[in-house]
């Protein structure tokens, strides 16, 4: 049975796995504070539809308050430890939270969802301390598919995360600069040769840019999904890439 891959833009993906629908890091605002959306439609009413949600950690751009409102009532949301605690609107939603940390192990329908360990802040800015670890997950069905949220290369990143077949992976951002705990195509590269996995989806790039900064390095928005099939054709020549458009999906054969 395939497992069929839907980018949304941004981090947000549907991954459908035996019949199992798992939405990542919803995000169907137009605009967030000094942010708007640059290219591609606001994703369909169908993007809302899931079994289970991930959420990754609580930046307000991975963790949406209003979008999560759009999800059904009991809609299973599997996010950070401590997430509620730091953003208490989220218990107001009517979902069925779980919170996790990495090694942690939830089953959701016929599936199993890993957290795994990501190197980024976690936390809810622009106030508050460092009280939730930002995390990835692994969605195990007749694929695993590896969904990193925000991360960095870490030392371990191969073994924390294990074997998968298909890696959702970040490699740009939402301004002109990259910080610390992010991946840069090169480095999403780089961490697909480390992991091994033999599909690979390029997200968190060309969908947000913030107000005003249409002509500055605009390349830095188009060109990291491009460049990071450039640069997995050079480190992981038997992975397959595939960079989709917003709202596109990929259906990707099991390999075991």
């Amino acid at each position: 049975m395939p497992v069929e891959i839907t980018w949304w833009g941004h981090a947000t993906c549907t991954i459908e796995d035996s019949g199992v629908r798992v939405l990542t890091d919803p995000l169907f605002a137009r605009r967030l504070a000094h942010l708007r959306r640059r290219r591609g439609a606001l994703p369909t009413s169908r993007a809302a539809v899931a079994d289970a949600v991930l959420v990754s950690h609580l930046h307000a751009d991975h963790l949406h308050v209003p979008s999560l409102a759009r999800l059904a009532p009991g809609t299973r949301l599997i996010g950070p430890a401590g997430a509620v605690r730091s953003v208490p609107a989220l218990g107001r939603l009517g979902l069925r939270i779980t919170e996790v940390r990495a090694g942690d192990t939830v089953e959701v329908g016929g599936l199993r969802v890993r957290a795994v360990p990501a190197r980024h802040d976690g936390r809810r800015l622009p106030m508050g301390p460092q009280r939730c670890a930002a995390l990835g997950y692994v969605v195990e069905g007749a694929a695993r598919t590896y969904f990193a949220g925000d991360t960095g290369l870490f030392d371990g990143m191969a073994s924390a995360v294990g074997p998968v077949d298909v890696a959702l992976l970040p490699v740009g951002g939402w301004g002109p600069r990259l910080g610390l705990g992010h991946l840069d195509a090169g480095r999403a590269a780089q961490a697909l040769a480390e992991l091994g996995a033999l599909s690979a989806v390029p997200v968190h790039y060309g969908t947000y840019w913030p107000v005003g900064m249409d002509s500055v390095r605009p390349h830095e928005f188009h060109a990291p999904g491009e460049e990071f099939v450039r640069q997995a054709a050079r480190v992981a020549p038997k992975a397959a890439v595939h960079r989709l458009e917003h709202g596109e999906s990929v259906r990707l054969e099991a390999t075991r």
